[in-house]
């Protein structure tokens, strides 16, 4: 998530009466990925379901209308994608691990909240981490 154009200062009466923030997020974005522990789990793909969300700053958002004022989902989309493609991951901790530090990269963005579930092979599991581990963040998403 690049901070190519420094966005247009929000209006400061507008920010000061903010008391909560927006939030971007891709929800059910399904991937094939090569993750897992197990030896059935190596050399193959399987389906992988992420939904993440991140919070923004509380002074983040849109004046002028402008994709450069906010982060974009489609980043969102870019870091999964790029993960993916990138190799053998063990274990889904460290693939949502790798994900929340990428999207967290972005100063604009204060909190984020990454689920992966496996889709094939077995019952649904997976894993939701909230970065930061606090439980402010927490309860910006309702967890705490």
């Amino acid at each position: 998530m690049n901070d190519k154009k420094k966005p247009a200062k929000a209006n400061e009466k507008q920010s000061e009466m903010r008391e909560l923030a927006d939030t971007i997020f891709v929800r059910d974005f399904v991937v094939d990925c090569n993750v897992g522990v197990y030896a059935e789990e190596q050399g193959v793909t399987q389906k992988v379901r992420f939904t993440v969300e991140a919070r923004l700053q509380k002074d983040v958002f849109s004046v002028e209308d402008e994709m450069a004022e906010v982060p974009s989902y489609a980043d969102i989309i870019d870091i999964i994608v790029a993960l993916a493609r990138g190799g053998h991951i063990k274990l889904v901790e460290t693939f949502a691990e790798k994900i929340a530090a990428q999207v967290l990269a972005d100063k604009r963005i204060a909190a984020v909240r990454v689920v992966l579930e496996k889709l094939e092979r077995g019952p649904l599991r997976g894993v939701e981490i909230i970065r930061p581990p606090s439980k402010a963040a927490a309860r910006e998403f309702g967890r705490g």
